[in-house]
Order: C-alpha cells, then sequence, then structure tokens
C-alpha cells in the first residue's frame, strides 16, 4: 500500500470512528446537562463546597464564579509548582521559579498547556498528578460549561438564568470526562504508553547505565489529549515514544482530540431541538478543517520545496514511525482544536504547512474548535454571518429564535476582537525588543513567525509552538502568561453576557422572511465570513512570516 492510500485511508477510517460515536456521545452529554437529577457523589461534592445545585446564576454571577473558581485554581497550582520540593513523588526536584510557575499555572488552568521547560527533568510526579493532571480535568470541564450556558441562552425565554456554573463543573468531570479519560488512559496502556511510578536503569548497547524517566503517563496522556490541554509528560510531548509509542496510539490520540469537540455540535442541536443546526455548524467546522489538512498534507508530503525535492521528502522534525501524513493529520488535529499537543516539530514544518497550522489558531479555533470552546466560537461567528445577511437585505436579524441587536453585536465585535489584539499586540511588542532576536531560533520570516506563533497560541489559547524560541525569559513569561489569561476569561465573560442578552428575549416565531441557519447556503456563508474576518485581521503579520518565507 502506497503512502497516500495509506494516508486516506486512515482519515477515512476517522471519520468512520467519529461518525459511530457522534449520536450517542452528544446525546448523552445533552441528557447530562438537561438532567434535575444528582448522583449521590455529586451531592457529597455540593454539601462539602456549600453549592445548593437547584439555585440558578445569573450572567453575572455565572461569570464571576467562572473567573473566581479560576484565579483561585491558579494560585493552587502556582503553590504545588513552588513547593514541590516539600511534595511526596517530588523526584528531588526544586520548585518551579515563580515567574515560570505562574506561566505553568496560567496555561494549565485557561486549557493552553503552554510549556516553557522540560516535564521530565522540572516536575515530580505528585505535581504531574495533582497539579497539571487535575487541572486538565477542570479546564475542560469549564470550557464545556460556558458552551452549555451560551445553548441555554438561546433554548430559555424570558429567563434571567444561564444554570448553575458548579453543578456545570461537577458534572461535565464526573459523568463525561472521568469515564472517558479512564477509557481513554486503559487503551493507551494497551498500545505501550507507560504507567509507573519510578524511574528505570537501563544499560546501552556501549555498555554504560541511563536513566529512562518513568512516571504515570497514560493517565495524563488520555486527559491531555481528551480534554484539548496539550501540555506533555515529556519535552517532546506526543513525539517521545513513551506518550506515544506507535501508530495505534497516534491514531488513537487524533480521535481523543477531536471526539468531543465534534460530538457537541449534536449536544448542541439535541438541547435546541433542532438537530439540522448541529449538523450545519459541524459542517462548517468540517468544510475549513478538511482544506486546512488537505493544504498541509500536500505541502509536508509532496516535497515542493528545494529542501524536500533534494531529499525526496519533508522529514526534518518529523518522526520516522509515523511520517508525513500521520504528522500532518495530528498538527491539524491539533490546532484545529484548542489542544496545543504535537508528534513532530511546527517550527519544521514547510512555509505552506507552518502557516496553515498557524491560520488555524487565527479562525478562532472553530474547526472544529476546543472542547466546549468550538461550540461557543462557531456561535458567535454564526451570530455575525446572521447579522451580515440582515444588513444585505435590510431585516432585523435572528438567530435560532433570537433577535440580534446592537448589545448582541457589541459583544460579538468585542469577542472578535480581543484575541487579534493580544495575539498581534504581544508579538509587536516582542519583536521590538532587541532581546527577542536573540531568543528567536532563525532569522528573518521564520523567526517572526516562531514570535507570532508564540502570542496566537497564547491568545487563543492553544499551546503548541515553533520550538525554535527560547520563552524563559521574564519577558515572556509575563507576556504570554497575560495573553493566556485574557485570552480565555475575557472571551468567556462575553459569551456569558451574550447568553444573558439572548435568554432574556422572548421566542420569535418563525416566517417566511426567517433566515434558516441550516442550510448548505448558509454553511457557505458562514466559512466565507469566517476567512474574511481571518484575512482581514491577519493578512499583514502573515505576509510578514510564513508568506514571505514562502516566496523567498
Amino acid at each position: 500500500m502506497t503512502d497516500t492510500m495509506g494516508g486516506l485511508l486512515s482519515i477515512a477510517v476517522l471519520v468512520g470512528l467519529l461518525a459511530l460515536v457522534y449520536v450517542p456521545l452528544g446525546d448523552h452529554m445533552a441528557r447530562v446537562f438537561m438532567s434535575v437529577k444528582h448522583t449521590r457523589v455529586e451531592h457529597g461534592i455540593y454539601r462539602l463546597t456549600g453549592v445548593n445545585p437547584d439555585a440558578e446564576q445569573s450572567p453575572k454571577s455565572y461569570a464571576l464564579s467562572v473567573v473566581g473558581f479560576s484565579l483561585v485554581s491558579i494560585a493552587v497550582l502556582m503553590a504545588i509548582l513552588l513547593g514541590q520540593a516539600h511534595l511526596p513523588y517530588s523526584r528531588d526536584m526544586d520548585g518551579m521559579p515563580f515567574w515560570t510557575s505562574f506561566n505553568t499555572a496560567v496555561s494549565f488552568v485557561t486549557n493552553t498547556n503552554w510549556q516553557s521547560y522540560a516535564g521530565e527533568s522540572t516536575l515530580g510526579f505528585t505535581a504531574q498528578m495533582a497539579g497539571l493532571a487535575v487541572q486538565n480535568f477542570l479546564s475542560a470541564a469549564v470550557g464545556i460549561a460556558i458552551a452549555i450556558a451560551m445553548i441555554r441562552g438561546f433554548v430559555r425565554s424570558r429567563s434571567g438564568s444561564l444554570g448553575n456554573f458548579w453543578v456545570d463543573l461537577v458534572r461535565g468531570t464526573f459523568r463525561i470526562l472521568l469515564p472517558l479519560a479512564f477509557l481513554g488512559a486503559v487503551l493507551l496502556m494497551a498500545g505501550g504508553v507507560i504507567q509507573t511510578f519510578t524511574d528505570s536503569t537501563m544499560t546501552t548497547l556501549a555498555g554504560h547505565s541511563q536513566v529512562l524517566t518513568g512516571g504515570p503517563v497514560a493517565s495524563q496522556e488520555a486527559i491531555k489529549e481528551l480534554g484539548n490541554n496539550g501540555g506533555g509528560f515529556f519535552n517532546a510531548n506526543s513525539a517521545h515514544p513513551f506518550e506515544n509509542p506507535n501508530a495505534y496510539t497516534n491514531y488513537l490520540e487524533i480521535f481523543l482530540i477531536l471526539v468531543l469537540p465534534v460530538s457537541l455540535t449534536r449536544t448542541l442541536g439535541t438541547m435546541l431541538g433542532n438537530r439540522r443546526q448541529g449538523l450545519a455548524l459541524l459542517g462548517a467546522m468540517g468544510v475549513l478543517w478538511s482544506v486546512s489538512l488537505a493544504l498541509t498534507t500536500w505541502a509536508e508530503a509532496g516535497a515542493h520545496s528545494a529542501a524536500g525535492q533534494a531529499a525526496g521528502a519533508a522529514m526534518e522534525g518529523k518522526e520516522t514511525r509515523f511520517g508525513e501524513w500521520a504528522s500532518a493529520l495530528f498538527a491539524v488535529a491539533t490546532t484545529g482544536t484548542s489542544t496545543g499537543a504535537v508528534n513532530a516539530s511546527h517550527d519544521s514544518l514547510t512555509p505552506v504547512g507552518g502557516g496553515t497550522v498557524l491560520v488555524n489558531m487565527m479562525l478562532g479555533e472553530i474547526a472544529p474548535g476546543g472542547v466546549g470552546a468550538g461550540i461557543y466560537g462557531i456561535l458567535i461567528m454564526a451570530i455575525l454571518a446572521v447579522f451580515i445577511c440582515g444588513l444585505m437585505v435590510g431585516r432585523t436579524p435572528e438567530f435560532l429564535g433570537k433577535k440580534i441587536s446592537a448589545r448582541q453585536m457589541t459583544y460579538v465585535a468585542l469577542y472578535t476582537l480581543t484575541t487579534p489584539a493580544l495575539a498581534l499586540l504581544g508579538t509587536g511588542v516582542a519583536i521590538s525588543r532587541d532581546s527577542t532576536a536573540d531568543a528567536m531560533g532563525n532569522s528573518g520570516g521564520h523567526g517572526f513567525s516562531e514570535t507570532l506563533y508564540a502570542y496566537t497560541s497564547a491568545a487563543n489559547n492553544n499551546g503548541s509552538a515553533f520550538g525554535g524560541i527560547t520563552v524563559t525569559s521574564d519577558f515572556f513569561q509575563i507576556t504570554l502568561g497575560l495573553a493566556m489569561l485574557l485570552g480565555r476569561l475575557l472571551p468567556i465573560v462575553l459569551v456569558l453576557m451574550l447568553a444573558g442578552s439572548v435568554a432574556e428575549q422572548g421566542k420569535v416565531p418563525v416566517t417566511a422572511g426567517t433566515l434558516p441557519t441550516h442550510t448548505p447556503l448558509f454553511v457557505g456563508m458562514l466559512v466565507g465570513i469566517i476567512l474574511i474576518m481571518t484575512g482581514l485581521t491577519y493578512f499583514p503579520a502573515l505576509a510578514l512570516g510564513p508568506i514571505a518565507e514562502a516566496l523567498a
């Protein structure tokens, strides 16, 4: 079988597996958040924390709960990282430096999982499990909770509440993420991913002794991919053979990355009582993801550059056990979501391949987007598309039975401006500093791409990197940390305010003049607006980076 045939077959099987679980998993998640019953474990948690699970929260209260929970989580995780030397199973590791701990805590709490350290030489087992892995669950559950609150805004009529954040957080963690992560960890261990609490001393072929770092990798790897977190136990992330030893585990990790963002569109349709709407948004996500995959695979597998033609392949920075097709598929999956895990060095991608995965993040990571974040991100863009359509025909825009007025569009406009402003301003400030040139691994257009990629990844809560840039200085730790924090919390607050504003409205009846938003025509309109918005916002920066490098 040729590489091309094998690659196409693997993509087809992946799509088939996602389709197989789409209905049962999507409907299960809808039932989880529509149910009024609480389990015994949940009741116990509510009693311990003093939460009234039957109390509803206003949009403001819901937003304050999210922000407060996130800030407390950052403080707790920083304490664990700073004081890890005093924890059991620390592997004799010292505590992290203050600003590195700040950057890391913000990174994992915001679901970014940007890492400016090597996990195997910096963190002990307790810090990995009780600190980072816990936030892998909680940050993903927060994203799901915000998406559900957004959906409730369109479902409810004349309501001043969006549900209960604490209930949504607990249910997302215990009823969805924990069971699926447990199953994923077992399957990864079956494929050879390690799960130990000791390091191993081996004898090399030359007769010398070498210590191989072990650890509870499979349990962290499962939620790392499932929750679209991306932070690796090892510095090499999913390129490390202990995290991702073979083609089977690579394929399973890609499936885990995509399964929740894809299935949440079914949850949306089920909760709305209009499953065609969920399919329409999935269609828009699928178009963007397919185009990105085609471009990246063409660039990486086609050997179009001079170096690629000379070598016969573009294999620099890729694992031979995966090859170009599997590396391109992983790269598109991880940047189309908010995962950020890598099984190859993105810094070694071709200009077209690297530029495409960069654009995936610039789209707002809505193809199919992060866990929860993909749903509310694509809904924001759908509202924008409806608004533009309304301007064309001179009619007050409506979406999912709610009128879209100046108030809603203010939230939409602020949402669409937040992450580009953080990414571009951060890049501009960094490039203006003389010390940044020393931090870059390359000069010229590629060096600019490294910096642009870093701030785009941080502001969009992705976490992957063009590995050539060194970001261990206090300047990068602070500015990237702030980009991650503001890029997470500001959009969430705006989404909740938007959801609250539509929940207050009554339902608008469907008439002959209502724009259908479940048709292929609207899907095409939505995709076009997303691409135009991204192009108008980022094209000058892209022209200085990957485009200039590709044309050089």
